[in-house]
């Protein structure tokens, strides 16, 4: 998050209160993408239901927000919140920022009340489900780790209702927790987006087959890293090309290397066209964040998973090891240093890249877990508490 010594200034969109003819749906959660898109695909799936209902997202006011927000129909509450610190001087500011925020929502939320509100994740979805829970507000949480955090652990046993992506989830909640394993919401794109339109996004070859690597929203640095040890191995792949997700941090670097190196494909910062990205994918490399993992059964793709090392509750190894129980992906613990890193990456592409069945396999598996009507679903379930 964010730091920030004023208030957070929370603005109600209008006087009146909304109702069946205009439901108003409140999303609480932001600062990744993780927090935003899930979110997005369930607006729209209730758009899609409801086209007069209004939308209003309780972010932050980290540069992802408005990277992802911006142009979307919707309004945004960017609040002010502190980082949590493992430091107790620091404590006394992060909660008071919190009881802040908490205390704009309800003024907000009480001047134009919502159908329902709905908390994606994080320290930035509590002041607005707290709020919620003290007005009677209906509420519910997305849970797509299969290890709830911190802040869903400690609203799922009050709100009406967790939907989650994967069963172990009931077993990191209270007993007395609502739970509904619906799945991980994803966009409508990643029902419908073809290699063809994939292969023509990215200029990239249709004749070759395509490796995706991705570090999500940010990049990854050590993903990155153990890729760039292995430009000689990938520029010899004659059959593949790279389509690298490498971040803002590395994107220059990683595409001199494609130069220098003479690598088939094409290496970008970002895209907003990741269902096109992985519509063209025939192997994924990737972090094994919730939302990515939802993308990548949805659409039934064969994959090796690098979790992030560094959360203290590894919640990404656990979200990884629910594919590979299943025979779905290869997960791969990311040891940091390119050293350690590639030597082990590559040999788990020279079986990957070269054994076709091994890889139908593994998509398939995938594509069994995939949850592409999750959004829809969710909308559904949600609608219903307008009754």
């Amino acid at each position: 998050m964010i730091s920030t010594d004023s208030p957070p200034t929370v603005m109600p969109t209008t006087e009146k209160p909304s109702g069946l003819d205009d439901p108003l749906i409140v999303f609480a959660g932001g600062g990744t993408g993780g927090h935003l898109y899930p979110a997005l695909a369930v607006s729209d799936a209730i758009r899609a239901k409801v086209p007069q209902a209004r939308f209003t997202i309780y972010g932050t006011q980290r540069a992802i927000d408005s990277k992802i927000l911006d142009g979307r129909k919707c309004d945004v509450v960017r609040q002010r919140l502190h980082a949590l610190s493992p430091y107790p001087w620091r404590w006394p500011a992060i909660f008071a920022a919190l009881r802040a925020a908490q205390n704009a929502c309800r003024e907000a939320l009480s001047a134009d009340r919502p159908t329902f509100v709905i908390g994606t994740g994080g320290l930035a979805s509590v002041p607005g489900v707290e709020a919620a829970l003290q007005l009677g507000i209906p509420t519910a949480i997305l849970n797509p780790d299969a290890r709830p955090g911190r802040a869903n652990r400690r609203l799922g046993r009050r709100v009406n209702v967790v939907f989650a992506q994967f069963e172990e989830t009931r077993q990191h909640l209270c007993r007395r927790s609502h739970v509904e394993v619906l799945g991980c919401p994803v966009r409508p794109e990643f029902r419908s987006a073809n290699r063809e339109e994939g292969i023509k996004r990215f200029g990239l070859d249709a004749k070759l087959r395509t490796l995706l690597i991705t570090g999500a929203s940010q990049g990854a640095r050590s993903i990155n890293d153990a890729v760039l040890a292995l430009s000689e191995f990938l520029s010899n792949a004659h059959q593949w090309q790279i389509l690298h997700l490498a971040g803002n941090a590395d994107f220059e670097r990683t595409a001199k290397a494609f130069n220098e190196c003479c690598i088939r494909g094409v290496a970008i910062a970002y895209t907003e066209h990741m269902a096109e990205a992985l519509a063209a994918a025939d192997l994924v490399i990737s972090r094994a964040g919730a939302s990515t993992l939802a993308e990548i059964t949805a659409m039934g793709r064969a994959s090796i998973l690098m979790p992030y090392p560094y959360h203290k509750d590894q919640h990404q190894r656990a979200n990884a090891e629910c594919l590979a129980r299943c025979g779905a992906t290869i997960v791969l613990g990311d040891a940091i240093e390119p050293d350690l890193n590639a030597p082990q990456l590559r040999r788990i592409l020279e079986t990957m890249m070269f054994d076709d069945a091994a890889r139908v396999r593994m998509a398939e598996a995938a594509r069994k877990l995939g949850r592409a009507n999750a959004a829809s679903d969710i909308a559904n379930r949600l609608l219903e508490f307008e009754h």
